[in-house]
């Protein structure tokens, strides 16, 4: 096999591409609007919303700074239409101002691990083989998994396991960590997949996947803060949309879909108090859910990249100006 890097276009299969791209559409039907790609990654969606919008601008977010290497390499042909940030997502106004703008006409969220995260073996986010414990999405925060194994409680480790990983077994698989680190640091992703295996029931793991799944998903979150993030990113990417812009959101786990679920909810709904027997305009709702439901892939797009099985998309539309920055 060559050693030779496949070229991003090829190390990434963007999810659900035509129904992002077509749900985004009414909102960049427009000269020179103005989209953010707030997990821009190795820039699939970026690169097929550039191109099919000749005059849009598109802000590319990610706090990796590998990603932001990669995808503004293969942005590069698009020249100024396209600017990288370096941030959270939960810093989307911010990151429009860098750029030079101060709304957005659609808003990109493909929440989770990257492909090229997931790819990348020294990162620690898989548990298919040995690597350090890190699993940091951004290489130059200093916080990572293996502190966590070895310092956190097992109180702590109990409830992240349960609350991020949704793990049956988060008892029995806390209690072995801090077992197993009384006599050695825990330093590779192989050390902690031994400790899970040992944790969880022979007869359970013959009936789900990889027991370590829900283990490294707990993991990842703690070490990211993710939902913390998500919680600050959602309303604040709604609170930038121009009139009749779109927000676009794709979520791989339940706690992701319920965050984005429960804020656009939140902002489709009228506010008037009960019993008031007209809706003044400042109680209406700013916001229009546009997909029944969630949307998922279909059993050709899991065939071509099995990645984007469990991926679950939402979008609302701005129909009030309410707060538009």
């Amino acid at each position: 096999m060559s050693d030779v890097p496949r070229p991003t276009s090829q190390r990434h299969v963007p999810v659900l591409l035509d129904q992002c791209l077509d749900l985004m559409a009414p909102g960049l039907d427009r000269d020179h609007s103005v989209a953010v790609d707030a997990t821009l990654g190795m820039g699939g969606h970026s690169e097929a919303l550039l191109t099919r919008f000749p005059t849009l601008h598109l802000v590319g977010v990610d706090r990796d700074p590998t990603a932001l290497e990669l995808a503004s390499a293969r942005l590069a042909p698009f020249g100024e239409r396209f600017h990288p940030v370096h941030a959270t997502y939960d810093h989307i106004p911010e990151a429009l101002e860098q750029a030079g703008f101060h709304r957005a006409d659609a808003i990109l969220f493909d929440l989770g691990v990257s492909s090229m995260q997931l790819d990348e073996r020294e990162r620690g986010f898989a548990y298919s083989y040995d690597a350090p414990l890190d699993m940091r999405m951004d290489s130059t925060s200093e916080f990572t998994a293996q502190e966590i194994v070895n310092t956190y409680s097992e109180d702590d480790l109990r409830r992240i396991l349960r609350d991020w990983g949704e793990e049956r077994f988060a008892d029995r698989i806390a209690r072995a960590i801090v077992k197993t680190r009384t006599s050695q640091e825990l330093a590779t992703t192989g050390e902690l997949v031994e400790i899970v295996r040992g944790a969880v029931p022979v007869a359970v793991q013959r009936k789900k996947g990889h027991p370590a799944k829900q283990t490294f998903q707990a993991l990842r979150i703690e070490v990211n803060q993710e939902l913390e993030v998500l919680r600050r990113a959602v309303p604040r990417a709604l609170d930038v949309l121009s009139m009749n812009g779109r927000v676009v959101a794709m979520s791989y786990h339940s706690l992701e879909d319920k965050i984005v679920k429960q804020v656009l909810a939140a902002r489709s709904v009228s506010t008037a108090p009960k019993g008031l027997p007209v809706e003044l305009e400042e109680h209406k709702p700013t916001f229009k859910v546009l997909t029944r439901g969630t949307h998922t892939p279909t059993e050709e797009e899991i065939a071509a990249n099995p990645r984007a099985a469990s991926a679950r998309l939402r979008a609302a539309e701005r129909i009030r100006s309410g707060n538009v920055a």
